[in-house]
């Protein structure tokens, strides 16, 4: 039983994680477009918003195949 605990935890903490990932990375990308607008397109603001979500993206592209490699991820949806 215990097992299974750990394994719902698991699978919870995995799926928080990747939630939390793709609001970092649209939050990332609403900032990109205010600084685009604000600046008028002369800024380097924009560019630098939109390296971290660049980042992030690689980051949780990274962490997913990771989680699939080891099983925290598994192949079925439920």
């Amino acid at each position: 039983m215990a097992g299974a605990i750990r394994l719902g935890y698991t699978e919870t903490a995995v799926k928080i994680v990747v939630i939390l990932f793709l609001l970092f990375i649209i939050g990332s990308l609403a900032s990109a477009l205010f600084f685009l607008v604000r600046d008028k397109g002369s800024g380097e603001r924009t560019v630098r918003a939109l390296t971290v979500r660049i980042a992030l993206s690689l980051a949780l592209f990274a962490l997913l195949v990771l989680g699939y490699h080891f099983g925290f991820i598994t192949g079925k949806l439920t």
